[in-house]
């Protein structure tokens, strides 16, 4: 167990960063999974962009690494224009 008021105050503020990008990281996995389910491209289009900034998002807070990010939109984009 932590001896420090600082210690025991980290603890507290990462197990709620934890669950904060576990929420958001489970939250666009959904999104990406719900858009590569997608057949209509005019739908496709419109979840597009919302999908794409929740994966930059996550990227930049360092909750997914960069390259994944890249890849990740790279794949739907592709997706998106085979419809």
């Amino acid at each position: 167990m932590a001896n420090h008021k600082s210690a025991l105050k980290r603890i507290r503020s990462s197990e709620k960063n934890r669950l904060r990008n576990r929420y958001q990281h489970k939250t666009t996995r959904n999104a990406v999974k719900k858009l590569r389910d997608l057949t209509n491209k005019d739908e496709a289009e419109k979840l597009f962009p919302s999908v794409v900034s929740m994966i930059d998002k996550l990227a930049k807070n360092n909750i997914i690494h960069a390259n994944k990010a890249a890849n990740l939109k790279s794949n739907l984009s592709k997706h998106v224009a085979s419809l």
